[in-house]
């Protein structure tokens, strides 16, 4: 299985989120010192959360509508108003004219614009690859994400401040060209009328309560939720770093000499970050496919250990090599672990809920955003001792409960590969009748 192989849907969404991110990189994970230099400290907290929040909302809304209109339509809805949306954050931030209010308006219609185009990408992505193909689509776009996090983070700390116009341009321009291409050149994924025709709809009413039950199928999938909520568990040992690791280590961590160079527990956290970035851009490709050669069941639970070792050794020693080691443990854990485990996630949905499910399983990120955020306060009250214990019951908690419900996702892993492997047999036939 190479590149090749692949979709064309697949292609152009790998190699245009790739430039697409890495001009995001530049811009968006610096917005918050933005406002927070218009509007401090305080009221930019919230505005972040209520960021977050509406994003999550309307996240669950385009799931619905992208299960009951197709992916397509959507897509480029939202991508034709995020373009709308950025020249009018440029314009708010021209030489000319300069306005924080409207571009955080313009900034949260981004945030909209994802939660409706998101669960309709990820199903899209689901619809038009295979059950062998999955493990390599979600490596090389894990492997692109965080080599374009790394070049646009790093490009963007130097240009963000005096070059914002023209980074904002940028990424305007290529909105338009993403638009472009999903209007002339992605192929749609998914009718619905060929699985289950949607009733008519009157009224505002009628569609909550068709939006409920469509959230009652997915609620009620056990598997489904188990896997979300273990994902969770398993997700927010990562953003630990960023937050209870990275207070812990500026408070606690002692200055050490390293080749003649100080490094506090502050820069310490920066170093693991980008150790982490680097050693994925690096070793993604050796990983996958090492991995190939085992089952994936086995892969999951070894990375899941992995990983729980890694930053649980980070959230208790000080020593700098020790956490160096750590964070290349932790890193193998991750790099087993995502293909896998989005394989498996694409497993699970039924074909005409694809995007409701993807649409609940954003929450495993949300999710475990808000349980690292939380164990700042833990820490406040909680030794460094119990607070590594609880980070090794977190991962534990997620490791039992991916065990629990393996026998389950392999089951769905099969049948969907039986089911690929008669449509291609169909479709097989259907050619040589035709010929």
């Amino acid at each position: 299985m190479k590149f090749r192989d692949f979709h064309p849907n697949i292609k152009l969404r790998i190699i245009f989120g790739f430039f697409s991110e890495i001009i995001g990189s530049m811009i968006f994970p610096f917005m918050a010192i933005y406002f927070a230099v218009h509007f401090g400290e305080k009221l930019t907290g919230i505005l972040l959360i209520l960021n977050i929040i509406v994003g999550a909302l309307v996240g669950f809304y385009g799931g619905y509508l992208s299960d009951i209109m197709g992916r397509k339509k959507l897509m480029v809805t939202a991508e034709v108003i995020r373009a709308l949306s950025l020249i009018v954050m440029t314009l708010a931030n021209s030489p000319w004219f300069e306005s924080p209010i409207l571009t955080f308006a313009m900034f949260l219609v981004g945030s909209i614009c994802w939660g409706i185009e998101g669960p309709a990408t990820d199903a899209m992505l689901i619809d038009v690859s295979k059950p062998e193909q999955r493990k390599l689509m979600y490596a090389i776009m894990y492997w692109s994400g965080n080599l374009s996090m790394a070049v646009g983070g790093a490009v963007g700390a130097f240009l963000f401040e005096d070059f914002l116009f023209y980074l904002f341009i940028g990424m305007t321009i290529m909105s338009i060209v993403l638009a472009f291409v999903l209007i002339f050149f992605i192929e749609e994924s998914f009718y619905p009328e060929q699985a289950s025709k949607p009733k008519e709809k009157t009224g505002r009413l009628q569609v909550f309560s068709d939006i409920f039950k469509s959230y009652k199928t997915v609620a009620t999938d056990k598997v489904f939720i188990l896997f979300v909520i273990a994902g969770l568990f398993i997700q927010s040992l990562e953003f630990q770093l960023t937050n209870y690791i990275a207070v812990r280590l500026h408070s606690d961590m002692p200055t050490q000499d390293v080749f003649q160079w100080s490094i506090d527990g502050l820069q310490m956290t920066g170093i693991l970050r980008t150790e982490n970035t680097v050693l994925v851009v690096i070793f993604a490709a050796l990983v996958t496919k090492l991995i190939q050669n085992y089952k994936d069941k086995h892969t999951l639970v070894s990375s899941i250990i992995l990983f729980t070792i890694g930053y649980t050794a980070i959230s208790y020693f000080d020593n700098i090599w020790i956490l160096f080691i750590a964070m290349v443990i932790a890193t193998i854990g991750e790099l087993m672990r995502v293909p896998v485990q989005q394989s498996y996630m694409a497993a699970i949905p039924p074909d005409d809920k694809r995007s409701s499910y993807m649409a609940v399983g954003a929450f495993t990120y949300q999710g475990s955003m808000i349980l690292a955020s939380l164990s700042v306060t833990l820490g406040a009250y909680l030794s460094k001792e119990m607070m590594s214990i609880f980070l090794l019951v977190t991962g534990l908690l997620g490791l039992l409960i991916i065990n629990r419900i393996i026998p389950s996702l392999e089951e769905r892993v099969r049948k969907q590969t039986e089911s690929s492997s008669e449509e291609n047999q169909d479709y097989a036939m259907q050619e040589a009748v035709e010929q």
